[in-house]
């Protein structure tokens, strides 16, 4: 779905399930374009917090008179982009085992499908703390940049790394809440989360000049505050959800070993994808201060772009998921095509506005005449770019609600390879343009890997009872 974050899941992945059947064996009730509507419209409103949140990291810092402080927050979060989204399954499964506890009514594995993830999280939150010595010095020593980005950047990972338990005390907190369907809950938290941030960010940055340090400390601090209040809204619903912490089911060995392999493959997924926004990044710090901070900007354009579309993926995983628990290829193939034609749609609209606006957007950012220039030059693959990545937001959305996650970590695989490729051919040739050239061919890739699993994917859904088996 989304590229970075990546995968991430977002707030409203699992809040909505599908309609009931109506007239075609698994169609919702409201109609598939309402129901695509119903379902993309939160979502969108809920994943744009995030990268507006990243967008005012970067437009506070650009404020200010040199051009590597773009660059040292970029090298920053993309750290701890690597390091946290590569616990995204402590989400995606404590949705998983939270949702079957919720279904069956058992109030008891409800509050053990709370208490592992939080255990789990917070061991590895300490751990992140213990060993930030070494993750630091591998990180800093694979992203080469100048030194003064490296300065910047270490400030703001040396204050950021303490928010880890709370960071993914978060995830987890996020999963049960999906889990149990409070979607309003999830949104709530997640907003409060980023609201919180950019507040601070202006407050530390703008109003008390502390720079660098200052976007890491709002950023720990609204990381802790989420964290707290989502204790507090957990506290709130367990209150009258029935049952009593049982410690013996809690520490079930067999549930542990289940919890530690959920979502093996969107891990390994996951990974890579984070590793080729990191070699991006990498080679971009490479050619100077100014182009690493344009391609920052430019990153978060391509970043608001593809959680908008997001939306309309989880759409396609809802509906596509339900239909293929109703048994229905009919319903599959019309949750596939309404949603994909949305997505479309979206991604010529977005496409519009960046060829349109995207030089007064890039303005936005910054103070600095020459990366504003250099920015505005590359402006056109932005332009490109949501209508070369909407195919495989969509597929992600579609595999993941079939539960094909084997067929997207294989295609992921190749599409890593090829992006490599790309990049050792075309930057030597082209520079900067060749490393957004190979970028799209990443997003082409990732699309066309997965389509070609697509047919195999549709057969394998249980055809109607009252059509052949052909679906034809």
């Amino acid at each position: 779905m989304a590229t970075p974050p990546p995968s991430s899941p977002t707030p409203c992945r699992a809040a909505a399930a599908p309609a009931p059947p109506s007239g075609a064996p698994g169609a919702p009730a409201a109609g598939w374009h309402g129901r695509v509507w119903t379902l993309a419209g939160p979502i969108i409103i809920s994943n744009l917090s995030t990268p507006l949140l990243g967008a005012v990291d970067t437009a506070v810092v650009g404020r200010l008179p040199d051009a590597a402080y773009i660059g040292g927050v970029a090298i920053g979060a993309l750290i701890f982009d690597f390091l946290f989204w590569g616990f995204g399954f402590l989400r995606m499964g404590t949705t998983r085992f939270t949702a079957q506890a919720f279904g069956a009514g058992n109030a008891y594995e409800l509050r053990a499908a709370l208490a592992r993830p939080l255990v789990l999280a917070l061991g590895l939150g300490v751990l992140l703390i213990v060993l930030r010595g070494p993750i630091g010095w591998i990180a800093f020593g694979l992203l080469e940049a100048s030194a003064r980005v490296e300065t910047f950047a270490n400030t703001y990972y040396t204050i950021r790394i303490w928010s880890a338990p709370a960071a993914l005390v978060n995830y987890a907190i996020l999963g049960w809440l999906l889990g149990t369907q409070r979607a309003r809950a999830t949104l709530v938290l997640q907003l409060a989360l980023n609201g919180i941030n950019i507040a601070l960010d202006v407050i530390f940055v703008i109003g008390l000049g502390w720079g660098i340090a200052g976007v890491a400390w709002a950023t720990l601090i609204a990381e802790v505050s989420a964290a707290l209040l989502g204790l507090a809204i957990l506290a709130r619903a367990l209150a009258g959800g029935g049952g009593r912490w049982d410690w013996s089911r809690i520490a079930r060995r067999d549930r542990w070993i289940a919890l530690l392999r959920v979502n093996g493959d969107i891990f390994l997924r996951t990974l890579a994808l984070i590793f080729a926004f990191s070699y991006f990044v990498a080679l971009g710090a490479r050619m100077g201060d100014v182009p690493l901070a344009a391609n920052a900007i430019l990153m978060h354009l391509q970043t608001f772009m593809a959680y908008g579309l997001d939306g309309f993926a989880h759409a396609a995983e809802i509906l596509a998921g339900g239909a293929v628990g109703a048994r229905s290829r009919m319903a599959f193939r019309s949750a596939v095509r309404i949603s994909t034609a949305w997505a479309l749609g979206f991604a010529v609209a977005i496409a519009a506005l960046y060829a349109v606006a995207g030089e007064a957007i890039v303005r936005l950012f910054t103070v600095i005449e020459e990366v504003r220039a250099v920015a505005s030059a590359y402006l056109p693959w932005l332009v490109a770019s949501p209508l070369v990545s909407v195919w495989s937001f969509q597929l992600d959305g579609i595999f993941i609600g079939a539960t094909r996650t084997a067929a997207m970590r294989n295609a992921m695989a190749v599409s890593l390879a090829v992006f490599l490729v790309g990049c050792w051919s075309l930057v030597p040739w082209l520079g900067n343009s060749g490393l957004w050239l190979a970028f799209l061919i990443f997003m082409g890739a990732r699309a066309l890997t997965l389509a070609t699993a697509y047919p195999r994917l549709e057969r394998a859904v249980a055809p109607d009872a009252h059509q052949p088996a052909s679906g034809t």
